[in-house]
């Protein structure tokens, strides 16, 4: 049996994030349906704490024994070098020899770590970055914020990179266009009429809760969180009838049913962006959402596990969600992979506009907004015949975004 060995980012270490979990779950069960042997290596941060790790390690190997991962995980620490001879890749229940001798008898490493160090990569026959953050990767590495060793090939989700069409350099890598991907044998269809929300699971703030900006240190900088587009359409409750719940993973100090009582200030030490609205803690931002008319869950409590996460889709009418600036700022043509399991699960997606595709649907199981008009008329289109928009919302996810066939489609491109 040919083994592929994947390599994602920041999953051991957020055990809160249901639905991180299933990116990369979704390429790592497409490749054991097409019949290889998969191995999930992964580098894990110590948080300094013993009793924290041995909690996260747990739980998350408890998750991978669930998905039939059990004695396929290589977890590694990075430590300082002794000498010049570089750094030094320490694995976790297996020697380094074990380790080497599996991703020698690797046909290819696929890799979403984009800090992943070269030394690890030369481990491998074949490497293949997979981006996932199509338009600001290639802006990260134009500025200089992200270096990324050289890899064999290089993948994106993204339509437009390294097209003309791009707002945005193509790094002068040579892309290969692939489309996100959905497992539909994980994720059945579930026709559930009497559902009453249309929801989402989303970060209020990027880069793991710490907010994220766009800058180049001088021209360019705006902010780039979930909240600014999400603010931008804090009216659409009154424009509809249509239920509508956000699933936010909100700062800490605001959490539903936390009791620290105290209250972060995610603009302190961070680039001043352009137009930056006025901000006075994550629980004020609750208010102003409910005020309007918004459902407002903690995304940790509702969705922070895989199993969670997956019954919040399927108990769901369908699903409203922004994107990050960026995607409007990049015409990324950009969607989510949460918005892939809504599709495949047969719930009806209305979501933000990211820019001109040449294959994404608008008008029947998905609609793609700007205004606030286009998206409560889509909620009203979806509601008058919804039976018709979730059959036809599951009939996108396996058009266009089944695993296995676009899986096919990277082997057979890189091992050719």
């Amino acid at each position: 049996m040919s083994v592929v060995v994947i390599s994602p980012s920041n999953v051991v270490t957020f055990p809160e994030g249901g639905g991180h979990f299933w990116v990369y779950m979704q390429y790592v069960q497409g490749l054991r349906q097409l019949g290889y042997e998969v191995y999930w290596l992964e580098h894990f941060q110590s948080s300094g704490n013993r009793e924290q790790d041995e909690l996260v390690l747990s739980t998350f190997y408890q998750r991978m024994e669930r998905y039939g991962f059990d004695g396929k995980v290589i977890l590694y620490s990075i430590q300082e070098p002794k000498s010049d001879e570089g750094v030094e890749h320490e694995y976790m229940g297996l020697c380094r020899s074990e380790a080497e001798t599996i991703f020698r008898q690797a046909e290819i490493l696929l890799n979403f770590h984009y800090k992943i160090h070269p030394e690890l990569l030369s481990c491998f026959r074949r490497t293949a970055l997979i981006d996932i953050d199509p338009g600001l990767l290639q802006f990260w590495i134009t500025v200089g914020q992200l270096v990324v060793s050289p890899h064999d090939y290089y993948f994106s989700t993204g339509e437009t990179v390294g097209t003309p069409n791009a707002k945005f350099s193509d790094c002068g890598l040579t892309w290969t266009r692939i489309r996100p991907i959905v497992c539909l044998e994980l994720w059945p269809y579930i026709y559930a009429p009497n559902s009453e929300a249309f929801t989402t699971v989303s970060g209020w703030w990027g880069n793991d809760g710490k907010g994220e900006w766009i800058t180049d240190g001088q021209d360019i900088c705006y902010e780039n969180n979930k909240r600014v587009t999400f603010m931008e359409f804090v009216e659409l409750p009154r424009l509809t009838d249509q239920v509508l719940e956000l699933a936010l993973a909100l700062g800490e100090g605001d959490m539903e049913g936390d009791s620290t009582g105290q209250e972060q200030s995610w603009q302190a030490a961070k680039p001043v962006p352009l137009n930056v609205t006025d901000y006075k803690g994550d629980a004020e931002d609750q208010e102003v959402l409910k005020s309007y008319g918004w459902r407002v869950r903690h995304a940790y409590h509702v969705a922070g596990s895989p199993e969670s996460y997956q019954s919040y889709i399927q108990n769901s009418r369908g699903e409203f969600s922004c994107a990050k600036p960026s995607c409007m700022w990049f015409q990324n043509a950009w969607i989510s992979d949460r918005t892939l399991c809504y599709l495949a699960t047969g719930k009806p997606v209305v979501v933000q506009d990211t820019g001109t595709s040449s294959y994404l649907p608008n008008g029947e199981g998905m609609f793609r907004f700007s205004t606030l008009s286009e998206a409560a008329t889509a909620l009203a289109t979806i509601n008058a015949n919804y039976e018709k928009h979730c059959r036809a919302a599951r009939e996108i996810a396996a058009t266009y975004f089944e695993a296995k066939p676009t899986l096919e489609r990277i082997l057979n491109f890189a091992l050719k």
